[in-house]
């Protein structure tokens, strides 16, 4: 009888103990499933908890809305030889006469290099006076030019050449091959050929974004995208500015994954899955696959989606439930999509608590008795 209660003490001890031990904070890389969802508002906390399916996702599939304007898209092409101003221009003028008024005597020609149109896109030639010249083509203003003068000397004969000047070039800056103002020329007067000729782009093409600026109006679009839809390929005009950058968003790993870092995102779109699989996957020995969480701030309108109500105001802190073991568990998480901010959070499963606890314990006891030990072994030797 004393054998039996003296056992039953002993019991009531260990399940004592192994509780004060679980009670005192065990190491672990964060909440378990238990503590997340009594964070949730139907248990007086501040986050929404969704279970992730086929309804939800619909509503969550969201990617960066990228694209340019029908004013950059339905801008033609700017010839390449129309002038503008900031253009330099090469006059050669003939005169069929011994005494020419521009030229020298022997009817020698006169050459005006350099000649610069002004901002307001006009020229001076003596005796022909000021003209517009921006908006022509050389050929254009080849033909004023003859006949202001046909009035002063017979027959002139008349040459102008352009050359791309300030008011036809563009500047490429950020992640391109060579930064720099390139003019508009003949082969680079849509936004692929100029990145061409600067050397393309220096990033990851998956996650290049390009921006382009026109004054007050600016576009941006995905690099891919440029090739895969024809009239984001857009007629650029002198001035505009392109800046080449990488994506900047990201998302945040913790748990038992293979990794606990911030992940940049490596394609334009992103799915739970796939941001698993980026840190190295759940570790087998530690993660729970019932227990895999997506933390974020969603917008009022797809809150108002996501729980069907029309009372919401603000950002919502939201809490995605993934459970990869149900039957389209896994499907549901290939389509979830992960966006910028967001925290994936894998917990532990819940034998590591008891395994944690348990060595903790043993490890406790065996302290205790080499403490023991080592007490009896000096009380013995005194």
């Amino acid at each position: 009888m004393k054998i039996h209660a003296s056992r039953l003490a002993k019991g009531v001890a260990l399940v004592t103990l192994v509780a004060t031990v679980a009670a005192c904070g065990l190491p672990r890389s964060g909440p378990n499933k238990r503590e997340i969802f009594a964070g949730s508002v139907q248990k007086q906390g501040d986050a929404f908890i969704v279970s992730v399916n086929e309804r939800v996702n619909a509503a969550t599939s969201v990617t960066p809305a990228l694209g340019f304007s029908d004013a950059f898209k339905n801008a033609s092409l700017v010839g390449s030889d129309t002038i503008r101003a900031g253009d330099t221009l090469g006059i050669t003028i003939f005169e069929n006469v011994d005494d020419p008024l521009l030229g020298g005597e022997g009817r020698t020609p006169a050459t005006l290099e350099e000649v610069q149109v002004d901002g307001a896109g006009f020229i001076f030639i003596p005796y022909a006076g000021r003209l517009k010249a921006s908006g022509n083509t050389p050929e254009a203003l080849r033909r004023i030019i003859t006949s202001k003068l046909d009035a002063q000397t017979p027959d002139p004969q008349v040459q102008v050449r352009r050359a791309a000047g300030d008011g036809a070039t563009v500047s490429l800056a950020g992640a391109v091959g060579g930064q720099g103002v390139y003019p508009i020329e003949r082969p680079t007067r849509t936004l692929s050929a100029m990145l061409a000729a600067a050397g393309g782009v220096a990033v990851e093409p998956s996650i290049a974004q390009i921006t382009v600026i026109r004054g007050a109006h600016r576009g941006k679009i995905w690099f891919e995208d440029l090739y895969e839809f024809p009239d984001l390929d857009i007629a650029l005009r002198g001035g505009d500015r392109i800046l080449v950058e990488e994506d900047t968003r990201s998302f945040t790993a913790l748990g038992a994954t293979g990794g606990q870092t911030r992940v940049p995102f490596e394609s334009q779109s992103l799915s739970a899955i796939e941001a698993i699989a980026t840190v190295g996957g759940l570790q087998s020995n530690v993660a729970d696959p019932t227990g895999v969480f997506v933390f974020r701030n969603e917008p009022a309108e797809i809150a108002s989606q996501v729980l069907n109500r029309d009372d919401l105001i603000g950002a919502q802190r939201m809490v995605y439930v993934l459970d990869l073991t149900e039957p389209n568990g896994m499907f549901e998480a290939r389509d979830f999509l992960v966006r910028d901010g967001d925290t994936v959070y894998v917990t532990e499963a819940p034998f590591v608590t008891w395994d944690k606890t348990i060595s903790a314990l043993t490890g406790s006891l065996g302290s205790v008795n080499a403490l023991g030990s080592l007490a009896t072994s000096v009380g013995g030797g005194g």
